[in-house]
């Protein structure tokens, strides 16, 4: 609520510094004609269209769908050293930095794969899924760091 407060009194504001600068150019003119067609110029009684607030933009859409605006749906990153496959706890540290661990029973065994790129997307109930290049199952993860 104070963010938009603060927004609207910016715009509010700058709606009269605009006002008044078209008020101090025109005073500044000698000439009693050019004078009196640069106030007939200023716009009376219409202001800006105001800017759409963030509260006006999220109206009707459930906490879920507001979330999942604000969110990624996926991040792609490569994962650091060599992959042999996983079990449930494993940790997976990718080169953007992130930790991810997986949180289901699943575990496979696979060739090593030097520094292969994964991509983890976003799924339903907000769950995430770790495809791995060059591997048909995608564990569930969570991130740690």
């Amino acid at each position: 609520m104070k963010a938009l407060f603060a927004l609207l009194a910016v715009s509010v504001s700058t709606t009269v510094m605009a006002a008044d600068a078209d008020l101090l150019r025109c005073r500044a003119l000698a000439d009693a004609p050019a004078k009196l067609a640069c106030y007939d110029a200023i716009p009376v009684g219409t202001a800006a269209p105001a800017p759409a607030s963030a509260a006006n933009s999220t109206f009707g859409l459930t906490a879920g769908q507001m979330r999942k605006t604000e969110q990624e749906e996926s991040v792609e990153s490569a994962l650091v050293g060599t992959f042999s496959g996983w079990r449930p706890g494993t940790n997976f540290r990718l080169a953007n930095g992130q930790t991810w661990r997986v949180v289901d029973d699943t575990s496979a065994s696979h060739y090593d794969l030097n520094a292969p790129k994964v991509v983890i997307k976003r799924s339903f109930f907000g769950t995430y899924f770790l495809d791995i290049e060059g591997v048909n199952q995608a564990p569930r993860v969570r991130r740690v760091d």
